[in-house]
């Protein structure tokens, strides 16, 4: 596979440009991404060492806690700075029980838009992204048009910016785009799991940003201790190897690693500056051939 020479150290997300190397903010809940983190003051911290550290591109939810990550990001960082990019999801809610539960109605959904804005303490949201869940293990085939209607509506009223899809098909986007704009996609992809390889890159032709979750998910014993070779070669840990080919795959990719550990997320933006040469590029691509 041919790879792009230069890593950007930018990608525009809807109209605003943001760095590649983002945070993603689902851990800073509990245990199973439900209740309040075991140390809230850790917790915050993470949260503006990273802005300190330059990150504008925070991607959180309000079923995360639930409200609980939002309601964090709004403690620490609020009032926030011009430059940060702050992107939600919704298309589910919490059962009291922990549960994922579908909340697609049109309804829901504006009742979604809604608990983020409070919880942000926001008149706008940036980009909200509508998470398809027609298949809870990965995109599945199923029309969005009636909640992405519903969404473009929240859209024209002021409330919403910029309209994103997660967890969705080639098919599932180019039927939105007849809808509204979409700013950006996010699914799973990785080093391993490659689904998407084709998306990227049509992404990629239109300006789209791709922001990839689950990084380091799929991957076998054998492929692990690939990877493992290439970091400790290279004087790094897997996972900055791994954030690091995914900035160089495409530069339409934006990464939103999550921690909540400040220590674990310097580790995490160090990646955007790990070089990695043609030897390692090989060998990489011999680990996602398994």
């Amino acid at each position: 596979m041919t790879y792009p020479q230069t890593t950007p150290a930018t990608f525009v997300l809807g109209d605003r440009a943001v760095r590649r190397l983002g945070y993603g903010a689902m851990q800073l809940a509990g245990p199973g991404v439900f209740g309040p983190p075991k140390d809230r003051a850790a917790a915050l911290a993470v949260l503006r060492t990273a802005v300190e550290a330059g990150v504008n591109h925070i991607d959180t939810s309000d079923f995360y806690g639930p409200h609980i990550t939002n309601q964090l990001i709004r403690e620490a960082l609020h009032p926030y700075r011009d430059d940060l990019v702050i992107v939600t999801k919704i298309g589910c809610v919490r059962g009291a029980d922990g549960s994922w539960n579908l909340a697609m109605s049109a309804e829901q959904l504006r009742q979604a838009v809604h608990d983020n804005l409070r919880n942000l303490g926001l008149d706008r949201l940036e980009v909200v992204n509508l998470r398809a869940m027609f298949d809870v293990h990965g995109p599945a085939e199923g029309s969005l048009e009636a909640p992405l209607t519903a969404l473009a509506e929240l859209q024209q009223q002021g409330l919403v910016r910029h309209i994103g899809l997660s967890n969705v098909t080639a098919k599932q986007i180019a039927d939105g785009q007849r809808i509204c704009r979409i700013a950006c996609v996010q699914n799973q992809y990785n080093l391993v799991h490659r689904a998407d390889d084709a998306l990227i890159d049509s992404l990629a032709l239109e300006g789209v940003p791709y922001v990839p979750f689950f990084p380091l998910g799929g991957f076998s014993p054998l492929q692990s201790a690939g990877l493992s070779e290439v970091a400790q070669q290279l004087g790094a840990t897997p996972m900055q190897v791994a954030l690091a080919w995914l900035l160089r795959r495409s530069p339409n990719i934006l990464l939103i690693p999550g921690t909540s550990s400040v220590g674990h997320l310097h580790e995490n933006l160090a990646a955007g500056s790990l070089n990695l040469p043609q030897e390692a590029m090989n060998r990489l691509e011999q680990v996602a051939a398994g």
